[in-house]
Formats: C-alpha cells, sequence, structure tokens
C-alpha cells in the first residue's frame, strides 16, 4: 500500500475496515486524534493514526476495553511493561473466570437438553413398565422442608432457591424430592421432603447427600400430579409381585415439569424406589 501523509476518514475507513462512526467516537475520546483544516473542517489522519487501528483492533479481539487501550498506547504510565504485565494478569483472570461460567451455562442447557429428549422418548414409546436398575451414586446439593402437598410450590421451590443462592452454588439436571413417607405421598398428608438437586462445579457450600449406590425400582409417570397415586399403585404392586422388599420413603425425579411448561399433561416423573430382593419372582403371574 503507498504510503500517504494524509488520509480522510473515507480513506481510513476503508483501509482499516473501521466504521466512520467509530473514528469519530475514537477521535472525541482521544484515542485516534485527527488533524483538521480551518478551510473545511474535515477530519484527516496520519500514516501513523492509520497504523494504530489495527492495534487498537488486536487489543479489542483480547477483550480490553477503550481506556484501557488509551492508557496502554500512551504509555504514560511510568514503567510501561510493568503496566502491560498487571493488566495482562488480570485480564487473564477475567477470561478464566468467563471460561468457568460459559462451562457452566453449556453444562445446564445440555442437561436441560437430555431431560426434553427423554420425556419426548418416554411419552413417543409409551414407556411405563415397572423395572430394576443400579443407580450410579451421585451426590446431591439438598434442604429439609416440611411439605404439605403443594407440589408445584415444592418443585418450583422458592426457599430452596434461595439456599442455593446464599450457600454460592449453580445447579443442573432435575430436581429430586425425597419423600420420608410414601404412605403419606399417597394420602396427600404433611410430611418432612428433602430436596435434592446437582450443582456444577466448582461449588459452593450447603449440605451434600448421597443418593443412589443402589437397586431401585422405577417407573414413568406421564401427566398431572394428581393422578401420580395410580401410578405409585401400579409400580408397588409390581414390586410385591417380584418378590422384592422396599422401606417407607421414595423418590421422584422430575423429567419434564412446571420449569419446562405449564401444560401439565406434558409432564414426565421417574417414581423410584429403594429396594432389596427378597424372594423368587413368582412364576405364573401376570407381570405389571
Amino acid at each position: 500500500m503507498p504510503r500517504k501523509q494524509q488520509y480522510s476518514i473515507g480513506e481510513l475507513s476503508q483501509l482499516c475496515n473501521v466504521s466512520k462512526k467509530a473514528l469519530r467516537f475514537y477521535d472525541k475520546i482521544g484515542l485516534i486524534s485527527s488533524l483538521r483544516h480551518d478551510y473545511n473542517n474535515y477530519r484527516m489522519y496520519t500514516h501513523d493514526e492509520l497504523l494504530l487501528v489495527p492495534v487498537l483492533k488486536y487489543y479489542k479481539q483480547m477483550g480490553f476495553k477503550l481506556d484501557e487501550m488509551r492508557r496502554f498506547i500512551s504509555g504514560r504510565n511510568g514503567n510501561v511493561y510493568s503496566a502491560l504485565r498487571a493488566a495482562f494478569e488480570q485480564k487473564l483472570d477475567e477470561l478464566h473466570k468467563a471460561q468457568i461460567e460459559l462451562r457452566r451455562c453449556e453444562e445446564s442447557v445440555r442437561d436441560w437438553q437430555d431431560l426434553i429428549r427423554e420425556a419426548e422418548t418416554v411419552i413417543a414409546e409409551n414407556v411405563h413398565e415397572v423395572s430394576v436398575k443400579y443407580v450410579e451414586n451421585v451426590k446431591l446439593l439438598f434442604q429439609e422442608q416440611p411439605f404439605d402437598g403443594d407440589i408445584k410450590s415444592a418443585i418450583i421451590n422458592l426457599n430452596f432457591m434461595n439456599y442455593v443462592e446464599k450457600t454460592n452454588n449453580a445447579i443442573t439436571g432435575p430436581v429430586y424430592i425425597h419423600f420420608s413417607s410414601m404412605k403419606d405421598r399417597l394420602e396427600g398428608k404433611a410430611q418432612t421432603i428433602r430436596i435434592m438437586q446437582r450443582v456444577l462445579e466448582p461449588g459452593g457450600g450447603g449440605g451434600r447427600v448421597d443418593f443412589g449406590g443402589c437397586m431401585m425400582a422405577s417407573c414413568y409417570h406421564v401427566g398431572p400430579q394428581e393422578s401420580i397415586k395410580e401410578t405409585y399403585e401400579r409400580c408397588l404392586t409390581w414390586i410385591r409381585r417380584h418378590g422384592y422388599a422396599m422401606g417407607e420413603d421414595c423418590y421422584e425425579r422430575y423429567v419434564t415439569d412446571y420449569w419446562t411448561t405449564s401444560n401439565s399433561d406434558c409432564h414426565v416423573t421417574e417414581l423410584m424406589v429403594k429396594v432389596v430382593r427378597i424372594m423368587p419372582e413368582r412364576h405364573g403371574e401376570e407381570k405389571a
């Protein structure tokens, strides 16, 4: 490119692929200064000002702000390299934190997408069979609360969300509720429950509890919570017929719920009950 003594704002804009509006703003804040002719007041730029633009664009690529760029370029901070090194170290720290936050966001979105796919499959394939499976152990953030039968408020739980924020955590994946009494759950009676959810790393404070690490009977319930008793009864009948013992408590894993859609007909809940085999399966009886 032939070197010129001066460049108009249009030429500078075209050569550096920067808008005239941006160049006027840089001029206004003293980042790239123009020369003004008395007779027409046109902005004109020297070759040195032209060469400043790629430097600014590179700083912008690294995420530096305009006032930071101005300090770097002026070189009036005493020890120039010390000031630059400190600024770069601060920027690296900011970028590291941003990467952590971005990974958290990505993991949360993927987890939710997986739950939606699971719900779609359950509904499309009409998955309603009861089965026994080994559930991998996972540590979950938890909070114990009284339960008065309002399942919607238990799932979209304001107290638990405040607890998550207070303990400096970020959560992902499905909400789990541990009901201390399956009988009271079926009868709609008050009881103590445990709200649980997985924490994104790095985690904060708060209590953790182990979930899983055992065999559990599992069954999907599709539809509103008002009809979940029928699914429980079918699940419990299957457990007894197949020679399993169970405790008094149970878990519900909310695959899709009020967090996802207000249409309760599309809600999918996984019922989970700890079981232990106590006798051989009864042959000759119809399996549920």
